[in-house]
């Protein structure tokens, strides 16, 4: 005799949910999925993960492929970097104002390259995704937010704040890495940005 399904987590249909907020939620879901597996993870898989049945995914985006580009317009999105940016206290010394701007830059990059290095395996055209106007848009705005972090202390700034920014952000994204030194931390980075690669500034 079959034993009852009594622990059989039933699927949730959201009812309370409007289309945006479903696209929203399995866009979520689908990210870490897409991280760890690629453009080789299933739709069936997303709607495990998210517990809702495939066909909702269906009803929100037409097939995988839009899902997987909406993933990636999500991860370039810089809304939760600007806001972090934004929350950063105006009135600590600039080299600590830098320095959380790192981590907040640091942490948006290190989401993006985790979700397009993930589809970059698969081949296919999502990574060329990136190179577009989005990836633009999205470094436009985001320098903009670091100028304004910048602006307090404009008066003592060789460049003015949008320029300063853009080399601090190209900074931040070329750092090299080498295997027999460690990593420079986010302090160090603004530091050596701010006075230089000489111990104790010029002599």
């Amino acid at each position: 005799m079959t034993a009852p399904k009594e622990n059989q987590t039933p699927r949730r249909r959201a009812p309370g949910m409007s289309p945006e907020q479903r696209r929203e939620m399995i866009i979520q879901t689908a990210i870490p999925l897409i991280t760890e597996y690629g453009s080789a993870v299933t739709t069936a898989k997303i709607a495990r993960a998210a517990g809702i049945g495939e066909g909702t995914i269906f009803r929100v985006f037409a097939d995988k492929d839009e899902l997987l580009q909406a993933c990636i317009a999500e991860a370039l999105s810089p809304e939760h970097a600007i806001r972090e940016l934004g929350a950063i206290d105006v009135s600590q010394p600039l080299p600590d104002r830098l320095a959380e701007a790192a981590e907040a830059l640091q942490a948006h990059m290190d989401r993006l390259g985790a979700i397009i290095g993930s589809l970059g395996h698969g081949g296919g055209k999502h990574p060329g995704t990136v190179r577009g106007a989005g990836r633009d848009e999205s470094t436009t705005r985001i320098r903009a937010a670091l100028a304004e972090l910048l602006e307090p202390d404009k008066a003592a700034l060789r460049r003015p704040p949008e320029q300063i920014a853009a080399l601090f952000i190209g900074l931040l994204f070329t750092q090299p890495r080498t295997e027999d030194e460690p990593d420079l931390t986010s302090q160090e980075l603004a530091e050596v940005f701010l006075h230089g690669a000489l111990s104790g500034g010029a002599g």
